[in-house]
């Protein structure tokens, strides 16, 4: 069976945002603005995507 993803885009910058926000970004594989990445819907993506929610576009597959 195959696993649930999250497409994810981040549409704002990182610049000035708290050290802990961005390290969760780039945690999920986000480099840059418009970048977009797919990621496995597990607990501890879901709980990095509520803390930076405001930054990203989510796309549930």
């Amino acid at each position: 069976m195959a696993e649930k993803t999250i497409k994810l885009t981040l549409v704002k910058s990182l610049a000035g945002r708290l050290e802990a926000h961005q390290q969760c970004v780039r945690g999920l594989g986000l480099r840059r603005q418009r970048h977009t990445v797919e990621v496995a819907d597990t607990p501890a993506n879901r709980g990095m995507i509520d803390k930076v929610s405001y930054l990203l576009q989510i796309r549930e597959n």
